[in-house]
């Protein structure tokens, strides 16, 4: 299937800066920063990101396209990853 090697390759890629900033699997989880179908925002929103002041550790970020082919609208999505040490403690107890 056309694309897997580099399907592949991004895995690997997140799981190595998931090792760097954590100790391992399971060490964070993947946080949706923007979320579009639209071509067009999803282009201009990574246009504004590289264009930035604010540097971006793209080693971190995880970039997935859902293809919906017929049934659904193709959907983009931008992650980051977030290692445990960053969480919110009070997300972690919602009742508390």
């Amino acid at each position: 299937m056309p694309g897997q090697r580099k399907r592949k390759r991004r895995r690997e890629a997140g799981a190595r800066a998931a090792l760097r900033a954590g100790a391992g699997a399971g060490a964070g989880e993947w946080r949706v920063v923007f979320e579009t179908q639209d071509v067009a925002q999803w282009h201009a929103h990574l246009h504004r990101l590289r264009a930035g002041r604010e540097r971006i550790d793209w080693s971190m970020t995880r970039i997935d396209t859902f293809c919906g082919r017929l049934v659904h609208p193709t959907t983009y999505r931008l992650s980051l990853f977030v290692p445990d040490s960053a969480r919110d403690p009070d997300r972690e107890h919602p009742g508390s």
